[in-house]
């Protein structure tokens, strides 16, 4: 084991150990070692992120260590309002107007002097990865160290090589897509593209905002949605074809790929004329729950037409009942920690749509799912038979070495590995993003190794495979 450094009691130990998440005994550890050496260097592909393009395209320091790692990490911030740490004291900002800490140093110690809550988890991993990968910070976080690794961190940040664009070349980041809503200018995507800078940076359609009648404002969004496309978005066909423009306006920078996190995987192949119906109500406000439902569940088909026509990748990712707490929603606002899988049927919901393109060859739909008893009984023997159909990884609450072996154990043998697209890290915690994927490396080579040891797969192909679980399938699943 890395040997930490020492200080005082409760302040010592850290160093990563370098055999982390590799199995335990010798002849596994020794092949998945050279499994992971021999793909632990190629380049970071992250296809589906929430990461700020303002930080590339403006290219500013990060203001300060609460800022980056604390602020913009639910993960984070979840756990610490589970053990009655108000968000407000974490800096979070209010939609409310009310009182949050500005004093970035108290926030930081608040975070050193709870560290502890994070034994175990995937945070606490990915958080030493970034402390002592990226800043080179190899104590342990705590309450007798939280000045001293806040001075060092901010030290670190005032640094030309710690801007965001020095950072993303250091992370060997190949391409990386932020998420974007149709109403949004792109303007930042615009000032990258024009900055000459090369680090690929693209966007991806987040259409949400415009496609679920119960989401906050979706009338004003609908009638905003008109104007920038020029559409009449009161028409059903003028609704359509403002998609098919945004699309277009999001390809032309870089877009390869759409995004739908519905609280339901459910489908609909819907007439024109019933499609219409619903959206008037929509537009109206009137929409039953269920026909809220409906019209999301249609408009994934009508996604997945378009895609056909332009090429996005879909991504479809449901299961989530999002912003459960009303009172977090009005204070904080969306995405603070609140979001809570729920069941999901896929064999049902999914007919409609692959009734309508499942056999197209030109399509590809990639699945995620929060509820992973749909794994082996529902969604790997659609991947493994459907062409249009691939496996998102092991995603949000099970991005983590357990989760991520469980999702190898339940699907590959059925679905294979080449219906699954290799791994996404799916944050707005930028310096994670290299901690998250060397987990996953660690964690595929582990698998693939304990294949062969027992038989199942020669050492030759386990390789091969490593390469493309770690590079090849994200590039190709995503036309990147």
């Amino acid at each position: 084991m890395t040997q930490g450094i020492a200080d005082a009691p409760g302040t010592s130990k850290s160093g990563l150990d370098p055999h982390r998440l590799l199995p335990a005994d010798p002849a596994s550890r020794a092949l998945a070692l050279d499994l992971y050496n021999s793909v632990k260097d190629l380049p970071i592909v992250s296809p589906h992120g929430h990461t700020d393009p303002r930080w590339y395209a403006e290219n500013e320091a990060f203001p300060d260590p609460a800022q980056l790692i604390i602020v913009p990490d639910h993960y984070v911030s979840r756990m610490l309002y589970s053990q009655g740490i108000d968000l407000g004291a974490l800096g979070l900002p209010r939609v409310d107007g009310g009182w949050t800490e500005s004093d970035s140093r108290k926030i930081w110690r608040i975070f050193a002097e709870n560290f502890h809550l994070f034994r175990a988890t995937p945070s606490r991993m990915w958080l030493e990865h970034s402390f002592q990968e990226v800043f080179g910070w190899t104590k342990r976080l705590s309450a007798e160290t939280a000045d001293e690794s806040y001075d060092h961190i901010a030290d670190c940040l005032t640094r030309p090589e710690f801007r965001p664009r020095a950072l993303f070349e250091r992370f060997n980041i190949e391409a990386i897509a932020t998420t974007e809503s149709p109403l949004d200018d792109l303007k930042w995507h615009r000032r990258i593209r024009d900055s000459g800078w090369t680090g690929r940076v693209v966007t991806a359609y987040r259409p949400d905002s415009v496609v679920d009648p119960e989401f906050e404002g979706f009338q004003d969004n609908i009638e905003k949605f008109g104007e920038l496309t020029g559409e009449n978005t009161a028409s059903w066909q003028g609704y359509l074809n403002a998609h098919r423009a945004r699309r277009a306006y999001f390809k032309s920078f870089g877009a390869t790929s759409s995004d739908h996190g519905h609280p339901t995987a459910r489908t609909e192949d819907l007439s024109a004329a019933q499609a219409d119906e619903l959206f008037q109500k929509a537009l109206k406000g009137s929409c039953s729950p269920q026909e809220a439902d409906a019209f999301r569940g249609h408009m994934l088909t009508e996604m997945a037409r378009m895609s056909l026509e332009d090429g996005l990748v879909l991504q479809i990712h449901p299961g989530s009942h999002r912003n459960h707490s009303k009172a977090i929603m009005q204070s904080f606002g969306r995405d603070k920690g609140f979001d809570i899988p729920t069941q999901t049927n896929y064999v049902d919901a999914l007919k409609p749509l692959l009734d309508a393109v499942g056999l197209e060859k030109n399509l590809s739909i990639i699945l995620f799912t929060l509820d992973e008893t749909a794994y082996t009984r529902e969604l790997a023997p659609l991947a493994g038979v459907y062409p249009v159909l691939k496996l998102g990884p092991a995603w949000w609450y099970y991005d983590s070495p357990e989760g991520m072996r469980r999702f190898r154990e339940m699907t590959t043998e059925t679905a294979g590995f080449y219906n699954t697209v290799g791994f996404n890290d799916d944050t707005r915690a930028f310096c994670s993003i290299p901690a998250r994927h060397d987990v996953a490396r660690r964690v595929d080579s582990a698998y693939l190794a304990s294949l062969v040891t027992s038989g199942r797969l020669d050492e030759d192909e386990a390789f091969e495979v490593a390469h493309d679980l770690t590079y090849r399938l994200v590039k190709q699943a995503y036309r990147l």
